[in-house]
């Protein structure tokens, strides 16, 4: 069978199960109700026995919505002999699902006559019993018909027994009729082999209440007690009082001595009562019989009960596809080395990238792709950005012909700086169509990013995610409580994004193990955002001087900190530690925090409050052309963050020459190489201290890391960057048009 057809009998098997979950819900909600069934039916008996001392009942149980039995055959038989009333002694039901009663309801209007139904405990099962008390009644009631009078107990106890013992007595003692009939779908007395079987234990009236019950009822002289609750024929009598079982009226029986197909007969002449079992003869041979009944179980199975069937069978046809992809299926888990992309490597390529955040709002995400996006054009390609409007947005975003902005819905964020785009703009939609891509690269698994994913699937063409963020770790941004974000959302919307890409782009070898062990399984490529190393060293050493005696007047060691002012960030534990340093450093020395926020003002006043505006400087947003500027004056780089995929600003902060002190996290660990271009600590003020505290005090330590960082950076080129990804995008465009051709 081809994948194609396997895919489509896989897409029909949920198809059918949404629907036949959506016609449960219209079943439950929305269909067309009858309510207090058993009002009207009560009315029609009384007058019909008005004045009458003799008439004919029958007693069924167990119909267990049976189509094959009770329906076909009961029905047309209870119709011919023209009884005055039926009454079902419980489980009409095969279940108390609001499908189940609506088929009964449309079985017993087949019926000539009037019915009754005792509550049973199916009827109860699946949350039925207010089922049966909006559609029939009460669970529990009595009434006269005739020179007789009809009681039913609730045997399932919803209904208290010490209440039902009350009402009972005070029913039986004030009853005056002939005649008196008790219906209790739970039998009172055991009987020699209950079930099919023999195994059934709980098919008994209560222990506890029976016995007192049974009392009651002989006492009063109750004539005949009827039950159902087991799929047989049983009749006893106990002092006076005539007990009867039976549970032959659908269902699974198996047609021996004691489980048959049958109803109960009951006349009443005055105050004579002659109650009779009648037998279904619905094969001849044994066999033939066994075997007839066990169709009409199934026929009846999969006529009222055929939306659980159909379910059921889909959910068979969904797990033999994944079988048979899984087991028959031969599987290559090594690359495909026919595929070449050596064509697709000298084609000119149009990307349409989709990003939520973008210049001029300044964070690694819209940092990393101006690079890309520089650095695919001087590469010969044609890149068209979609990201959200924001104000003076052409005064301050570069090539702004090769972006199509977005209308803002609402900002989110403590300081409104995040920008939902409107997802359903009708000339973004327009653009990219008009632009026609090659390929689609999406920068977040939401929002915007998913409108990427969609065109991409209408158009055709293969699309790239780049796992840029530790979702987990914005859990403070998001309306849901914060466990149930960072533990279950966050990967949840991480893994299912990027299963549904071609490739995923990761700046780190950490960032691919996450995704992997969230069980990611789409090809990955490592590759870190690229820096602009030239940048770093063509700064002007009389700027250089000009600033650091601007902000280190007294010949103070710079340390320098390039970080967005948010909780992800971790700047507490940058104060702290500074903090510390201040009352145990020798050497003076002063800290730039580079970065705005929405917790700007509250660590400029942590600041104020502990002291520490001579040795932290808050410098707010720096322009990305004024970075390298900033950094070069810089001795030791300090980064806190436990948030990051990359750190893309230690590698910029490495290119201008100065030695890491990080906190140890995803990310950091593929960078900073320990002793070589920095240090990374654990997250732990003494340990973080010592380490910078070893920078400044040891000269030839310090010369030797800085040499070694800006070698490391080199390695990180921009020109490198846009290369590899741009071979990653040829290897997944061959790799998508092969499997095209394939299924072809």
């Amino acid at each position: 069978m081809g994948s194609k057809v396997l895919r489509w009998l896989y897409w029909l098997s949920l198809t059918m199960a949404i629907v036949l979950v959506a016609y449960k819900v219209y079943l439950n909600f929305f269909e067309r109700d009858f309510a207090a069934e058993h009002a009207v039916q009560v009315e029609n008996i009384e007058a019909a026995l008005a004045g009458r001392t003799t008439f004919r009942f029958a007693v069924v149980g167990n119909i267990s919505n049976s189509v094959g039995i009770f329906e076909r055959k009961i029905i047309p038989q209870l119709n011919r002999e023209g009884y005055d009333f039926v009454v079902s002694a419980g489980n009409a039901v095969s279940s108390g699902g609001e499908d189940k009663y609506r088929a009964i309801y449309r079985t017993l209007t087949r019926l000539d006559m009037p019915y009754l139904l005792t509550f049973g405990p199916q009827e109860q099962s699946r949350i039925g019993g207010f089922r049966f008390y909006d559609h029939f009644g009460p669970y529990h009631f009595s009434f006269p018909a005739g020179n007789s009078r009809l009681i039913f107990l609730d045997s399932t106890g919803t209904t208290d027994f010490g209440w039902q013992r009350r009402w009972l007595e005070e029913e039986l003692e004030e009853a005056n009729e002939a005649n008196l009939f008790l219906f209790s779908a739970h039998p009172l007395y055991p009987v020699d082999r209950p079930g099919l079987f023999g195994l059934d234990r709980d098919y008994l009236f209560p222990t506890s209440d029976r016995k007192q019950f049974t009392n009651m009822i002989e006492r009063f002289n109750v004539d005949a007690v009827f039950s159902a609750n087991l799929p047989r024929f049983d009749f006893q009598r106990h002092s006076g009082t005539q007990y009867v079982i039976t549970g032959g009226a659908g269902g699974l029986v198996i047609n021996n001595g004691h489980s048959r197909y049958h109803y109960v007969s009951v006349s009443v002449q005055d105050d004579q009562i002659d109650i009779e079992e009648r037998q279904l003869k619905i094969a001849q041979h044994p066999l033939w019989r066994t075997l007839e009944s066990l169709w009409f179980f199934i026929h009846s199975l999969f006529y009222t009960d055929y939306l659980n069937f159909i379910l059921l069978i889909s959910l068979f046809i969904a797990i033999a596809i994944w079988l048979h992809k899984r087991i028959f299926t031969e599987r290559d888990y090594y690359p495909d080395f026919d595929v070449d992309p050596a064509t697709l490597r000298n084609t000119p390529l149009r990307i349409a990238m989709f990003t939520n955040n973008y210049l001029p709002f300044i964070g690694g995400v819209p940092l990393s792709i101006e690079r890309l996006r520089r650095g695919l054009t001087q590469l010969g390609h044609t890149v068209l950005i979609v990201a959200p409007r924001y104000p003076a947005t052409a005064a301050t975003a570069a090539n702004e012909n090769s972006v199509v902005r977005v209308r803002t819905l609402l900002p989110l964020g403590r300081h409104r700086e995040f920008k939902l785009a409107n997802i359903f703009s009708v000339r973004m939609y327009r653009e990219v169509l008009r632009f026609r891509p090659n390929i689609i690269h999406v920068h977040h698994p939401f929002w915007l990013g998913s409108v990427g994913l969609f065109l991409a699937r209408r158009l055709g063409i293969p699309v790239v995610y780049t796992y840029h963020t530790r979702l987990e770790h914005y859990a403070h941004y998001v309306p849901l409580p914060g466990p149930l974000f960072r533990n279950l959302v966050s990967h949840a919307v991480v893994r299912r994004f990027a299963n549904r890409c071609d490739g995923i782009i990761v700046p780190t070898e950490s960032a691919e193990e996450y995704l992997r062990n969230i069980g990611v399984r789409r090809r990955v490529l490592v590759q870190p955002t690229g820096i602009d190393i030239d940048k770093y060293r063509a700064v002007c050493e009389e700027t250089i001087n000009q600033l650091r005696i601007k902000y280190a007047p007294q010949g103070e060691r710079l340390l320098i900190s390039i970080s967005r002012l948010s909780k992800e960030k971790n700047i507490d534990f940058l104060l702290d530690a500074v903090l510390k340093l201040k009352e145990n450093c020798n050497q003076p020395f002063r800290l730039l925090i580079i970065g705005e926020g929405p917790e700007h003002r509250r660590i400029e006043s942590r600041i104020q409050r502990q002291g520490l505006q001579q040795v932290v400087t808050l410098l707010g947003a720096i322009s990305p052309e004024e970075m390298p500027l900033y950094c070069r004056i810089g001795e030791i780089f300090l980064f806190a963050s436990r948030s990051e995929t990359q750190g893309m600003v230690i590698l910029e902060a490495m290119a201008a020459g100065m030695p890491v002190v990080a906190v140890r996290s995803s990310g950091i660990d593929d960078i900073v190489d320990e002793g070589f271009n920095g240090f990374k600590t654990p997250l732990d003020i003494t340990r973080w201290c010592a380490r910078i505290q070893q920078l400044l005090d040891d000269s030839a330590l310090y010369q030797q890391l800085s040499a070694n960082a800006e070698s490391s950076a080199a390695n990180y080129s921009i020109v490198n960057f846009s290369d590899n990804v741009h071979r990653f995008y040829a290897n997944i465009s061959a790799s998508r048009q092969a499997d095209r051709e394939s299924e072809e």
